[in-house]
């Protein structure tokens, strides 16, 4: 579970369990407070034209 710890300048400091991690607080919720925990999802859109883009980019470069 990840929980914000504290917020330094621009950053959070997020307790991972295994130690902390500084996340910037633009790629957080405008509402996030300290204590609050986070949850994580998968976005399969975005991962998938990722993935297009990759592979484009791969054909391009080793396009015979």
């Amino acid at each position: 579970m990840l929980i914000i710890d504290r917020f330094e300048g621009d950053y959070a400091v997020v307790d991972t369990g295994l130690g902390t991690v500084n996340i910037p607080r633009t790629e957080l919720p405008a509402n996030a407070k300290e204590g609050d925990a986070l949850r994580f999802v998968v976005d399969g859109n975005t991962t998938a034209a990722r993935k297009k883009n990759i592979d484009d980019r791969m054909n391009r470069l080793f396009k015979d």
